[in-house]
């Protein structure tokens, strides 16, 4: 995996888009509606770990159940 940083130029005045940021953003959204997420209840990072992948396989099958052109 390559790791990008992107970093924000002090130049520019107002808002620019960032390249592929909102990917990351988007993501850590969709992981932030679950409530277990949300705060470290967690107390072992494998544990934390799995509820990430929880969320997001309810997310993704959420939305596959929901289209109908398979």
């Amino acid at each position: 995996m390559t790791v990008e940083i992107v970093k924000r130029t002090d130049d520019v005045n107002g808002f620019k888009v960032q390249p592929r940021r909102w990917v990351i953003e988007r993501t850590l959204a969709w992981i932030s509606k679950h409530r277990r997420c949300v705060r470290d209840y967690e107390t072992r990072p494998d544990h934390h770990e799995a509820m990430v992948y929880i969320s997001l396989i309810m997310t993704m099958s959420r939305r596959l159940a929901r289209t109908s052109n398979w």
